[in-house]
């Protein structure tokens, strides 16, 4: 229970289900806000410690009022790993998708191994996804979300195959709207509190800031990630005071005037150059991804299906041939645009999630 309306609205769908709930609130220890302490109903079986005040607070008053059972869980070291992942991705020149690691690592990693220890046996959450059977089996598929706009299942694709039966998806049956109407007659404070749409751990949303503060933390001073922008033909336009600040496909926000449009299409790390070029040359017909994870049958052949390159992107038809050492390569039956190194590529059939792995 994160504190928003879609958890606490989960928690509430589950219990009309008959489920016995406990609400958990994980504890990161990356959020600049006063920390407080929380009031629990019992003594918890695990540790536990301080949380942001806003989102702990708006937490524990859902689950007082579903007269549930509340918990807030000291996950801070184990965050402190994927605070390290993303700083490291974007000195390495990669565009990070903490979410997803998140996702993976923590909320159906550690936590289902929090649930062992309580005996409970399942892990929820406010994501917008379905998980389904089909004739042929009873083995649970990932599917997106009924609402399109806010369909959460490609952040969820490194979730691991066996765990699948362990989890539920209740708001991922509904509509966004649906769900802030169900806040509203149950009289949630949350029913209207804005969506949380950015990184949790860096507030101003200021990357380059946080980067730069956490690597002068771990000592690393001596990293250094200016350089030149670039045309493709190796000119150069100007110069950038980090490279971490840009990300492949981006437009807006370079601060170079070239008389027509321009996109990075390349950042290359062991130069510290941006390369930019014309949306053409942003074009990409084929990639690679590493760290695969198929929440299907690994295919044995060439694989026709959809592909997302970015949360916000739409799915594109593309071919999958599985490599080795967890590896596949993509070639999309139409040029993409905007693929980066460091995000997830994302196999769909339909509405299925088929698996994904991350761009090389």
């Amino acid at each position: 229970m994160s504190g928003g309306v879609d958890s606490s609205v989960a928690a509430w769908l589950l219990r009309e289900q008959g489920y016995d709930v406990i609400g958990l609130f994980m504890r990161h220890g990356q959020q600049l806000a006063a920390a407080c302490e929380v009031a629990l109903d019992a003594t918890p079986p695990r540790k536990q410690g301080c949380c942001s005040e806003a989102d702990a607070a708006d937490a524990r008053r859902v689950a007082e009022l579903l007269e549930i059972p509340f918990y807030a869980v000291n996950f801070e070291t184990e965050f402190g790993r994927i605070v390290d992942y993303f700083v490291d991705e974007y000195v390495s020149g990669r565009t990070p998708n903490p979410c997803i690691v998140c996702n993976t690592w923590l909320k159906f990693g550690k936590l289902v191994e929090y649930a062992d220890s309580v005996g409970a046996q399942f892990v929820a959450s406010g994501h917008y996804a379905r998980l389904t059977t089909s004739e042929t089996s009873t083995e649970p598929l990932l599917r997106c979300g009924h609402d399109a706009t806010k369909d959460q299942s490609y952040v969820l694709f490194g979730i691991d195959r066996p765990l699948l039966p362990r989890l539920l998806f209740p708001v991922g049956e509904h509509r966004k709207d649906e769900i802030r109407q169900i806040a509203g007659r149950l009289g949630l404070r949350v029913a209207d509190k804005r969506d949380s749409q950015e990184i949790c751990f860096v507030p101003d949303q200021d990357h380059a800031r946080f980067i730069r503060e956490h690597l002068i933390a771990q000592g690393r001073t001596d990293v250094n990630t200016s350089g030149d922008f670039v045309t493709t033909d190796g000119t150069v336009v100007g110069r950038h005071d980090g490279f971490e600040r840009f990300t492949v496909g981006q437009r807006k926000g370079l601060g170079i005037a070239l008389g027509d449009p321009r996109y990075v299409v390349r950042i290359e790390p062991d130069t510290r150059r941006v390369v930019l070029g014309t949306r053409a040359e942003l074009a990409r017909d084929e990639l690679t991804a590493g760290g695969a994870n198929w929440l299907c049958d690994e295919p044995t052949g060439p694989l026709h299906c959809q592909v997302k390159i970015r949360y916000r992107s739409r799915p594109a038809d593309a071919t999958v041939e599985v490599l080795s050492q967890e590896r596949f390569h993509v070639r999309f039956d139409e040029p993409c645009h905007g693929v980066a190194p460091g995000q997830a590529a994302v196999c769909y059939r339909g509405d299925q999630v088929l698996g994904g792995g991350w761009i090389e």
